[in-house]
């Protein structure tokens, strides 16, 4: 967790490592989340990178050895500090230095492969607390309670009917976009899909409670399909147990 008054924009600081060397390269694979992250290869501080808000899931060949290091901001929070247009970010990773020069060059220039996570964890809260004093965040709450109404009701809404924040449909899709990185309507699917991972559902429950219903799917098979755009592989595989 980062330092408390960074706990409303930054979700968590995480570690991705191998204790020992595997014996063929990991195929590393993300799953959709509706977060944006900054990640980086400790042994390698230059090469750091951000990721865009993604609508399915992602893979990433990585080596057989690795200690990889990433932050990871809540919805609409990474175009506020590092004034862009989350958009441009989407579905994709692109080098943090042609986003922002300052932060790539701050990784680039402080962390070494022998830190500890305490260190890390440090460096992390003093950069982005010195970030956040010059940041004036938008207050516009019409966004935010439309995020909040999504989250409250776990993506099962109708986008068009629910979301009545005194904001129009085609304000808040450019709202959504410039913030979030796709759509009112994708951020609900992500959501949803989240929603379910948390559950951890067995393949019986799935069979015979008919989960999918309950979640806002019409069908099985618009469940298994969107899922798996989601997650890479169906719910039976990804919750056999």
């Amino acid at each position: 967790m980062p330092d408390l008054k960074l706990q409303p924009y930054i979700y968590c600081y995480w570690e991705l490592k191998t204790n020992q060397a595997l014996k063929e390269p990991f195929n590393y694979k993300v799953v959709a989340d509706g977060c944006i992250d900054i990640f980086f290869e400790l042994n390698n501080p230059q090469d750091n990178f951000v990721m865009g808000f993604c609508k399915k899931y992602t893979e990433f060949p990585l080596a057989n050895s690795f200690h990889y290091i990433g932050v990871r901001f809540f919805p609409t929070m990474f175009p506020q500090f590092f004034n862009t247009n989350a958009s441009e970010l989407s579905n994709r990773f692109e080098h943090l230095k042609l986003v922002s020069p300052k932060t790539a060059s701050f990784i680039s220039a402080n962390f070494e492969p022998q830190q500890t996570t305490r260190q890390i964890k440090a460096l992390f809260d003093n950069y982005f607390s010195e970030l956040i004093a010059g940041i004036k965040f938008n207050q516009d709450n019409r966004l935010y309670e439309s995020i909040n109404i999504i989250l409250k009701n776990f993506g099962v809404l109708n986008i068009e009917t629910d979301l009545n924040t005194g904001i129009s449909p085609r304000q808040l899709r450019r709202l959504f976009q410039f913030y979030v990185g796709d759509t009112a309507k994708t951020f609900s699917k992500v959501v949803r899909f989240q929603n379910i991972l948390r559950a951890k559902p067995s393949v019986q429950s799935l069979r015979e409670n008919k989960l999918f219903f309950d979640a806002g799917y019409y069908d099985q098979a618009h469940f298994v399909k969107e899922f798996k755009n989601f997650y890479g592989v169906t719910p039976c595989k990804a919750f056999h147990r």
